[in-house]
């Protein structure tokens, strides 16, 4: 039997109230709440990893008394279920409270090694925060979220993670792209783990309503329990904390940047307090290069999440942290100014690293090395160009006894269309200042490829692959589900015969909906 605890209610004020009735929350940090059960559960997928990382069985996982548990139609003793409260900036504009309205914390799982994970389920039913929403999810979003989970965990990208995918049985009504045409959906329900769920607004709800004392005592749950390497609430603590929030923020942006990972909406509610990518809504993968490429269709005007300026957004969203921390800072905003020069600093130091190493270089040892990394990204805006085969085309390329008299054919597989030979010219010429700095490298060629393939991956989870396997799940056919989430265990190995799952994107899938562009609606 999974031992269960609920340390969070336990050290932290909550709603005196216990009810699904949609409401303003004061003095509360979360609302108990139970799941709405559902009329026919059905397993559709798991991690074996995750159900490894919680100390679980297989077997036992799929049996009915656990298919209700993620289904939300039992609990196992020691659950207490929940849904937290929290605010956000929304798009740059303060939202207000927003809490979780479609996701409710079953209990705290205490794994054999003495870690505990928090198990959320995601599309469990209406909760005080789901306003006029009915606080379930569809098939397509939750096996999007599911996938995206643990593909971005084999990438070593901080996550939260995905234990379960459960099939509902009921219907849920969704206008996908909000043009007045809603229609009904196959629903279902993620079981989502990780630490903590607690979020950049968690902090801004309590600042915004100039609750300092119940601020105080979530800082502290957040320190005692996740930093306690930091030491014990104080002012410099709170600082260190601060400080810490931003380098891990910093370091997981940069990863995104590496994979040709967007997020979508970076919203501060999105903002996950332990640095890990959390909420995966309308994300997307970098096909072509294009910095100013946002998979969100509610972003399509403004951009505001765009590739490009996920960097910057990650310190805009630091601030508002630190912003709402300043009343536990006694107002000393040199401790903010610091950690937001940390943000830079790590942001920095962990993009020239990631991007060095893609490169097959042990560093960016000198400003003729950044202007090198400059110049291949210059290049890749000029043409539709697709990133990670490019990328993972290099390795090919850095073995080769002299450098290039022509461009590679292995290259040339990553270009969306016909391109002048102007531009392999110039990008010739950077393939032979490239090559050539490689050989200053200590390492023998070899060795730089088997770096440079460990780095640069040759499966990410593009959207029409998930396109493609949420039609099929739509038509009965689960099987793509579970084969993709195989080829995302091991994005940075050849896999021989599903070179298929490593193409770039068809030309069907430019503008099709759920392979270009998504709604935040599930």
């Amino acid at each position: 039997m999974p031992h269960f605890t609920s340390q969070f209610i336990d050290s932290t004020p909550g709603d005196p109230l216990a009810d699904r009735r949609s409401r303003q929350v004061h003095g509360a940090l979360w609302s108990k709440v139970q799941p709405t059960p559902v009329s026919a559960p059905r397993l559709v997928a798991f991690s074996p990893e995750v159900v490894r990382l919680l100390g679980l069985d297989e077997a036992a996982l799929q049996s009915p008394e656990w298919v209700k548990v993620l289904a939300g139609n039992a609990l196992w003793p020691g659950m207490v279920p929940y849904a937290a409260n929290y605010g956000g900036h929304q798009f740059g504009h303060w939202a207000g409270q927003l809490g979780d309205g479609r996701a409710i914390v079953l209990g705290e799982l205490l794994a054999p090694h003495g870690k505990r994970y928090e198990l959320q389920l995601k599309g469990a039913g209406q909760t005080p925060y789901s306003r006029r929403a009915d606080g379930r999810a569809v098939l397509r979003s939750s096996i999007r979220e599911f996938l995206c989970s643990e593909a971005m965990h084999h990438l070593g990208v901080p996550t939260t993670r995905a234990l379960s995918l459960v099939a509902t049985g009921e219907q849920v009504i969704r206008d996908m792209f909000y043009d007045g045409h809603p229609e009904a959906e196959p629903g279902a329900i993620v079981c989502r783990v990780a630490p903590s769920f607690l979020r950049f607004g968690n902090f801004e709800l309590c600042t915004s309503r100039d609750d300092v004392g119940l601020l105080k005592k979530l800082a502290d749950y957040t320190v005692t329990q996740f930093f306690q390497e930091l030491g014990k609430p104080s002012k410099d603590t709170y600082a260190a904390f601060f400080n810490e929030v931003a380098r891990r923020t910093a370091r997981l942006i940069a990863h995104w940047q590496a994979v040709g990972f967007v997020h979508g909406v970076m919203n501060t509610d999105n903002m996950s307090i332990l640095g890990l990518t959390i909420d995966y809504g309308p994300y997307g993968w970098l096909d072509d290069f294009d910095p100013g490429w946002t998979p969100n269709t509610t972003d399509a005007e403004r951009r505001r999440y765009r590739y490009g300026n996920q960097p910057g957004i990650g310190l805009w969203n630091v601030e508002r942290l630190g912003t709402a921390l300043m009343p536990l800072f006694e107002g000393d905003e040199a401790l903010l100014n610091a950690g937001l020069l940390e943000y830079e600093r790590t942001f920095q130091n962990e993009l020239a690293a990631r991007f060095a190493a893609k490169l097959g270089l042990s560093s960016l040892e000198d400003e003729a090395d950044v202007e090198l990394v400059n110049g291949c990204f210059a290049w890749l805006v000029e043409e539709e160009t697709d990133m990670t085969l490019f990328f993972r085309g290099l390795s090919r390329v850095v073995t080769a006894s002299t450098a290039p008299g022509e461009f590679p054919a292995v290259l040339r597989e990553a270009f969306y269309g016909q391109v002048s030979e102007a531009h392999l010219a110039k990008g010739l010429q950077w393939l032979t200042a490239w090559w050539k700095r490689t050989r200053r490298e200590d390492a023998a060629p070899a060795e730089l490829a088997r770096r440079m393939d460990a780095v640069n991956p040759k499966y990410v989870l593009r959207n029409y692959l998930a396109q493609e396997a949420i039609e099929a799940a739509y038509a009965g056919d689960d099987s793509k589900v579970h084969v993709l989430l195989e080829v995302m265990r091991r994005p940075f190995d050849e896999q021989p015969g599903r070179e298929a799952y490593a193409a770039k994107r068809p030309d069907w899938a430019r503008s099709k909906p759920g392979c270009s562009a998504l709604s935040c609606s599930s």
